[in-house]
This record gives structure tokens, sequence and C-alpha cells, in this order.
């Protein structure tokens, strides 16, 4: 384990990192602090953060309950073998898209698929994050070709899945991208699994996918 002047310094740099607003610090504070667990990106930057809570996350992420039992921890390591801690839960997925145009992306993501923008960071904007409902995707500057050709597209190359509860949700969903006029990789079909899918390609040919359960 580090030990406790290391982990002193990386609460103060989590600590900078919130004051400066730096975005991905926020999923780190929403996976280790549990007051935190439900509360947005933006939420979570524009609340009270001190140095106790910096401490506090890293004495979490090392296992411990908290900065004084982290500190005990420390400063009495021994060759005996301490308890084995809980195994970390994964609460949630964020798949990240490659785009050329941070903002038209968003424009893109908002105005035709009905997400909303959590965050744009950078100047001039080079990360970013739309939210709908539990689905998240993060949008990453890539001014150079990720991907040779058309090799997405001819590959069936899926950037980021997402699903709803039901077949009528499904369908619901997809008339609705119908009428927006969002440019289809696949329209609306049974697969041999009985979900029902279909795949929206956006202006980057990030190919997502879409999935419901089949009707009973």
């Amino acid at each position: 384990m580090p030990n406790i002047e290391t982990l002193k310094k990386q609460a103060k740099q989590y600590l900078r990192w919130h004051r400066e607003r730096y975005y991905p610090v926020a999923a780190q504070i929403r996976a280790a602090l549990p007051r935190f667990r439900h509360v947005g990106d933006v939420q979570i930057l524009e609340s009270s953060f001190k140095l106790a809570d910096a401490q506090e996350l890293v004495a979490r992420q090392m296992g411990f309950d908290g900065w004084q039992a982290l500190k005990s921890g420390a400063d009495a390591m021994t060759d005996e073998p301490r308890q084995t801690t809980p195994r970390p839960i994964l609460r949630s997925i964020s798949a990240q898209l490659f785009v050329a145009n941070i903002k038209s992306s968003c424009d893109f993501y908002t105005n035709k698929l009905g997400f909303a923008v959590e965050f744009i960071y950078g100047d001039p904007p080079y990360y970013g994050q739309v939210i709908r409902d539990n689905a998240r995707l993060a949008l990453r500057l890539v001014l150079e070709p990720v991907f040779v050709g058309d090799v997405r597209k001819r590959e069936h190359l899926l950037s980021a899945s997402i699903t709803v509860d039901t077949a009528n949700e499904i369908k619901q969903l997809f008339l609705s991208y119908q009428a927006a006029g969002v440019s289809f990789h696949q329209a609306l079909k049974k697969e041999p699994w009985g979900a029902r899918t279909f795949i929206v390609s956006d202006p980057d040919e990030n190919l997502i996918i879409f999935a419901g359960r089949a009707a009973d």
C-alpha cells in the first residue's frame, strides 16, 4: 500500500480537480462515496467537497471505511493478513464514442435522439457527455481517422448498446427516431434470440444499437 504522505497528496489532487471542475473526477467521487451514488456529474462538481471528503474518497478506494481507518492501517502495517474487503460493484457503464466535432455531435444526440448534454469540457471542447435516463454516452474528440474507410459499417462494429424493457417501448422509440429523420444502419427487426433491435448511425458513423424485449 502507498505510504500515508503519497495518499495525502492524492487526496489534495482530487480536491484540486473538483475545484477546477475536472469532470472525470466526478465519476470517481460517485463510485466511492455513498452520498453521491445517485448524483449527476454537474451536481457533484457544484456541491461542497472539502479535504476531508477527498481523504474519505482515497480511503474508500483503498478499501477502508474512512481516513482514520486508513491511517491506522497504514501506520500499523504488518505481515498479518487483513480482512478481505468487499468486492467492488460496477454500478454503471458509459460508452465512449470518437467524434470529429463535439458541438455537432451534441446537437445530433440532443435534437435527434432525445439526449441531454450533461457536460462539455475543454477550451476548445474536446470531451463531453450526453445522457438520457440511465444511458450515458461519452464523446471524445479525435481529429484523425480511427478506422479505415467504411470498416465500421461493413463489419457491423457497434460502438454502444442501449436497452429498453419492453417490445412496445422499442417500437415507440424507433418510430420517434424515424419521425425525427434519424439515419438507420438497420431498421427495427426481430432477432433470432427474440429481441427487437434497430441500429442508428451518427454523423461520425458510430453504430448505436437499441434493443428491447420481444412481445410475449
